[in-house]
């Protein structure tokens, strides 16, 4: 019993440093940042969020827009008034091949990541080209999950050490909402891409008729091929989401185990 309960407990452990490193922490420590810096209020900004900030940016993807040396320094990202990202683990990967757009500054495409709690990548250069085919920018996807989504992943955090210190069925169940997070990611994906491809404007250099983009590999949008594929983030929720399972299977059979000894 006592051997299951230990393992139910390092499952649920190491579910919960995978969360809190790669989402929570650079989504809460960084929340509202983008926007802040949008609108001019950079005196809003707490010290703490430019430090977390600079070390998550570290192997991200940089835009060849950016100045090379503001790369990786939030103040100095600000100052140029170049585009920021989210820093939380980027889920999914969307690229846009553009007929004239140079393979050398874009060899695979113009790169857009989708995060819990915003983009990153070259959203501007996404947004420009939504506008020519009549799309909204992208900032209209889930405004009102992004904003959600760092309270919602430290509730999540919470139930994990809840799950840690205490034995009860109803945690059981609840254990199975960061089972099924990359399912739930998938299911807002899809919706977002779906609610953008059934919203055309009039704007557009020519009209195009309501459609479903590509959620999983190649597709084509106008004269523009997508790729749309998952990454490091979502290989993250799928280990987040194993260890889930192991650690519920391992608190059932230390429950079960307890109820034989009795």
């Amino acid at each position: 019993m006592k051997s299951s309960l230990t393992k139910a407990r390092i499952f649920t452990f190491i579910a919960f440093s995978l969360l809190m490193y790669y989402f929570v922490i650079p989504a809460v420590f960084t929340h509202d940042v983008v926007e802040l810096a949008r609108e001019g209020k950079v005196d809003k900004i707490p010290p703490i969020s430019y430090k977390v900030w600079n070390y998550y940016v570290k192997g991200k993807y940089v835009s060849p827009n950016t100045p090379k040396d503001a790369v990786g320094d939030l103040k100095k990202m600000i100052e140029e008034d170049a585009e920021l990202s989210v820093v939380s683990a980027p889920i999914w990967y969307v690229a846009l091949e553009a007929p004239n757009y140079p393979k050398e500054a874009f060899p695979n495409g113009i790169p857009v990541y989708y995060h819990f709690d915003g983009f990153s990548g070259d959203v501007h250069e996404m947004n420009t080209i939504n506008h020519f085919i009549g799309m909204d920018p992208m900032e209209r996807g889930a405004p009102y999950l992004r904003a959600l989504a760092p309270y919602a992943l430290v509730l999540v955090a919470l139930l994990m050490v809840y799950y840690m210190l205490y034995d009860s069925k109803i945690l059981d169940l609840l254990m199975l909402i960061p089972v099924v997070l990359p399912v739930v990611f998938l299911g807002f994906y899809a919706y977002w891409l779906y609610w953008f491809g059934h919203h055309m404007h009039e704007w557009g250099a020519f009209k195009i008729k309501p459609f479903m983009p590509t959620v999983f590999g190649d597709g084509k949008v106008a004269q523009f091929t997508t790729h749309s594929y998952p990454t490091t983030g979502f290989w993250i929720l799928l280990a987040i989401s194993f260890f889930s399972i192991l650690a519920i299977i391992s608190k059932r059979k230390a429950r079960k185990l307890a109820a034989q000894g009795a």
